[in-house]
């Protein structure tokens, strides 16, 4: 089974997702936005499959810091660009698993990759 976890390396979040997958054996790949990037094109596909507004990350100060013309263009196509330009508005951690795209970390919903 592949998986791989995208996110910052440093997020409270990430690190609970992180701590969960090796307390449960799950073998999987970390895929760090700050030293990889972002790909817009796999960004599109999150959007297609959890929702724009799943995968945007409103809450964070970086969000509050971008341009009124990046915030406005989260709201539609332009999205996976600013989110790939700005990969800590995108919210952590995505994880892609065969069964699936999981968004956030929420151990109820994260049963299914664990067998």
């Amino acid at each position: 089974m592949t998986i791989t976890l995208y996110g910052i390396p440093n997020c409270d979040t990430v690190k609970k997702a992180r701590t969960w997958l090796d307390a449960k054996g799950i073998a999987y790949t970390f895929h760090d936005y700050k030293k990889q990037g972002a790909d817009p094109a796999r960004i599109a596909q999150w959007i297609a499959a959890a929702g724009l507004d799943k995968v945007v990350n409103r809450a964070g100060t970086t969000f509050r810091k971008l341009s009124g013309e990046d915030q406005a263009a989260l709201g539609g196509e332009g999205a996976p660009a600013v989110l790939a330009a700005n990969p800590s508005v995108i919210k952590r951690p995505i994880v892609e698993h065969p069964g699936g795209l999981l968004v956030g970390f929420k151990e109820a919903e994260w049963t299914s990759i664990s067998g």
